[in-house]
C-alpha cells in the first residue's frame, strides 16, 4: 500500500524532481520527491491559495503554514513579505528536509520550519494562518486546523483555507463561521475554494 504523504517518516524510494514555479514575479525552485504531497507539480489548489494570499494586505505580524509540504505556500509567502517572519509546520520529515533545502535554493532566510501535528507545537500568535489542509488526514485533523487556528491569530488575524467543494467546503465553511462568526469565500475555481476567516 502507497504511504501517505501525511506519513512521519517516509520510506518511499527517492525520486527527486524540480519545479518551476512563477507568480506575480517570484519565481520559486522546489524540488520534490516520492513520498510527499503533489510531488510532480505544486498543486492547482496550493496554486489558488497563493494566488489568492499574494492580493492580501494581513496586520503586522508573521505567517504560518500549516501543513507546508516541500514549501511552496510558505516560501511565496515568505518571498512577499521578507520582513515577516513566516513559520511553517508539517508532520512529514522528508517535506521538511525538501522544505529547509528550497528555502536555502531560493534564498530565502525569514523561513522557520519545523514539526508540528496542527499546532502542538506551535506557541505564537500570527496575522495570517495560511493552509491548504492534508483531507487525507481526515476530517478531525482538518476541524482541529480550522477550529484552533484562532487561538493562533492576532486580533485583525486572518485564516486563508484552499478545499476542495467535493472535499468538504461547504462543512469547512460552516465551521469557519462558528469560529470566527465570519466566513468570506474569496474565490471559486474548477471546485477549489479559497476561504477567508478575520479574527
Amino acid at each position: 500500500m502507497a504511504e501517505q504523504y501525511f506519513t512521519e517518516n517516509p520510506n518511499a524510494k527517492h525520486d527527486l524532481k524540480i519545479v518551476d514555479y512563477h507568480l506575480d514575479g517570484i519565481d520559486l525552485k522546489l524540488t520534490t520527491d516520492a513520498g510527499v504531497f503533489s510531488k510532480k507539480r505544486v498543486d492547482y489548489g496550493s496554486g489558488v491559495l497563493i494566488r489568492n494570499m499574494l492580493a492580501e494586505s494581513p496586520v503586522s505580524g508573521n505567517i504560518l503554514d500549516v501543513g507546508c509540504g516541500y514549501g511552496p505556500i510558505g516560501l511565496f509567502a515568505a518571498k512577499k513579505w521578507p520582513e515577516r517572519q513566516v513559520d511553517m509546520v508539517d508532520v512529514n520529515e522528508r517535506a521538511m528536509d525538501l522544505a529547509r533545502k528550497n528555502a536555502e535554493v531560493n534564498g530565502v532566510t525569514n523561513a522557520n520550519i519545523f514539526a508540528s501535528s496542527v499546532y502542538e507545537n506551535v506557541d505564537k500568535q500570527y496575522a495570517m494562518i495560511l493552509t491548504n489542509p492534508p483531507i487525507r488526514a481526515g476530517k478531525s485533523v482538518v476541524s482541529e486546523i480550522l477550529a484552533k487556528s484562532a487561538e493562533h491569530l492576532v486580533a485583525g488575524g486572518e485564516l486563508l483555507v484552499v478545499i476542495q467543494k467535493k472535499q468538504g467546503a461547504p462543512s469547512a465553511k460552516n465551521l469557519m463561521e462558528t469560529t470566527f462568526g465570519n466566513c468570506e469565500i474569496l474565490e471559486r475555481d474548477k471546485g477549489y475554494y479559497i476561504l477567508r476567516s478575520v479574527k
